[in-house]
């Protein structure tokens, strides 16, 4: 890659600062796990897989600045900054699945002692970061093989290397079909109001050479009845155990026009993204975020003073909708509640 969206570095968990693209490529040194909270709170970091691998390095990062050597006070130390951690955005399930996953890390080696147990944890965080890329690679090269020659993909938000540790989810499946001697273009929705399709996939896919055209997101209906778009690949944060899933706000509007156009409308999704403890999407919680982002564009005001706004960050694709989830382990189909327990089972 170009760049790196989260790394370990001498103990400090750096972060390419996603709220300054494209205008400036500057990263971030979380100097602790306080740090690292912040940057996942205020979108910093983005994107459920990188928010997953961040919160585990920042407890990584508790183990490597564990100074004591009292193993029940670095125990409390640890789970406190697992629930600071958790507590900083509700709806991307890989926060909560890499939590427990440094939980049972703790739990496997605590009887080791102390300095075993901080390298174990350290080690695990690390481990989870390259998986992370390995598994989209996996994914995206499933991906690939459900496109034409020459794709032309609508994406909606960013669900790339930005919103992974590296290579991406929906872009892991472009960036595969481009390795793979295809020609793919992609169409890329703005998305509002954080403007993550225009502000960074649009800027990752030109920094990979992969065609892109930006587009708003109320032209994707015209695109479709133009003919312009082949299919429709999104990420995703949360997928429940019946096939629905929950993506940035807007996704649900993307899904109802391909279904109307006769489009198939792929999910791409690492199986720590797959939730089988949550039956549907109505049990999926749905971030609120400040009403700012709705009234204001980079800190310009676009709206009344005073007006009210509603501003939730996803919306829930019905599994109707959906015509395929793809997976590190295989692709998905209908019924869902069968196939994608066969595939997290794997």
């Amino acid at each position: 890659m170009a760049f790196e969206t989260v790394e370990w570095k001498n103990g400090q968990v750096v972060l390419i600062d996603q709220r300054k693209l494209p205008v400036e490529e500057v990263y971030l040194a979380c100097k602790d796990v306080n740090e690292v909270a912040d940057a996942i709170k205020t979108m910093v970091v983005r994107g459920a897989p990188a928010i997953g691998v961040t919160a585990a390095l920042g407890l990584a990062q508790v183990a490597h600045q564990e100074t004591g050597t009292d193993l029940d006070a670095f125990d409390r130390r640890f789970h406190a900054a697992a629930d600071q951690l958790a507590a900083t955005r509700p709806t991307a399930v890989n926060l909560f699945w890499a939590i427990e996953r440094m939980k049972r890390s703790f739990a496997a080696n605590r009887a080791k002692g102390l300095e075993p147990l901080k390298q174990a944890l350290i080690a695990e965080g690390v481990h989870m970061r390259e998986e992370d890329i390995e598994v989209c690679k996996r994914l995206g090269h499933f991906g690939a093989e459900l496109l034409g020659a020459k794709p032309r993909i609508l994406t909606h938000c960013n669900a790339g290397a930005l919103a992974t540790a590296g290579y991406g989810t929906a872009l892991g499946v472009v960036r595969a079909a481009a390795e793979t001697g295809k020609e793919p273009t992609v169409y890329a929705d703005e998305t509002r109001p954080f403007l993550q399709g225009a502000r960074l996939t649009a800027w990752e896919l030109m920094k990979d050479s992969i065609p892109v055209t930006l587009i708003t997101d109320n032209m994707a209906g015209h695109m479709m009845s133009r003919g312009a778009i082949d299919c429709v690949v999104v990420g995703t944060d949360r997928v429940a155990a019946n096939g629905d899933v929950a993506n940035k706000i807007g996704t649900y509007t993307v899904a109802v026009l391909a279904h109307r156009h006769g489009l198939p409308f792929y999910v791409a999704a690492p199986t720590s993204t797959i939730d089988l403890a949550c039956p549907t999407g109505a049990d999926i919680p749905i971030e609120h975020r400040d009403p700012s982002e709705v009234t204001q564009v980079f800190g310009q005001q676009v709206a009344p003073l005073g007006v009210q706004v509603v501003n939730p960050a996803f919306d829930v694709t019905p599994h109707d909708l959906v015509t395929a989830i793809v997976t590190e382990k295989g692709v998905a189909t209908a019924p869902y509640s069968r196939s994608l327990r066969e595939l997290v089972g794997r």
